[in-house]
């Protein structure tokens, strides 16, 4: 089972903002191969959806819990996947199945960039992932969302695309809904190869 991981703020106030791309994507997922996120697990505060992409078992997955604290709710779930598979290390994880998606101040408007590991980049979302987890060692898509004018960061991220860049995003949601299909399919390698060098 694959984890494929949107960061955002749950609740409508933050609907379109510049912060929840990585919802949105999860969405668009959500939408196109058919998954319901509607599945609520006890003791994980996310939004769950169950389904298939590229034939391979996945779980849509939607933190509750806002961004600085998303971790949270990734690892109950990959230790959940453990325990239902019978593991008796549930310390072990299979970060490998686990890829996060987010926003990325340092990357223009539109740019997609696939990374197999590293570090947070100051995104307080992948930093509560590594730090829940233990490791940096997880794939993600960050979603350049442009830069914040001087000192505004906060606004920025919790502010809405203007027209323009709205129109930019709808389409880099298409090309990153292909980027996660082939990490699904083929794995995070093919993924950068075959999307950082095309936007």
């Amino acid at each position: 089972m694959k984890l494929i991981v949107g960061l955002g703020n749950p609740g409508a106030d933050y609907e379109g903002t510049r912060h929840n791309v990585g919802f949105e994507l999860v969405d668009r997922l959500a939408s196109a191969h058919g998954i319901t996120l509607d599945e609520r697990i006890k003791g994980v505060r996310a939004l769950v959806g169950r389904g298939r992409i590229a034939e391979e078992p996945v779980l849509l997955v939607k933190p509750l819990t806002y961004m600085n604290v998303s971790g949270e709710a990734v690892l109950a779930l990959a230790k959940r996947e453990l325990v239902e598979k019978g593991e008796e290390n549930t310390e072990r994880l299979a970060v490998e199945n686990i890829l996060v998606i987010c926003d990325d101040i340092h990357l223009p408007v539109g740019k997609v960039r696939l990374r197999a590991q590293g570090s947070s980049g100051g995104q307080n979302g992948l930093k509560s992932v590594a730090s829940q987890l233990a490791t940096q060692n997880f794939a993600r898509v960050r979603i350049g969302v442009g830069e914040p004018p001087p000192d505004s960061q906060i606004e920025w991220v919790l502010g809405r695309f203007g027209r323009a860049d709205r129109l930019v995003i709808d389409d880099v949601l298409i090309i990153a809904m292909g980027a996660v299909e082939v990490w699904t399919a083929h794995g995070i390698e093919r993924a950068m190869n075959r999307f950082n060098s095309a936007n």
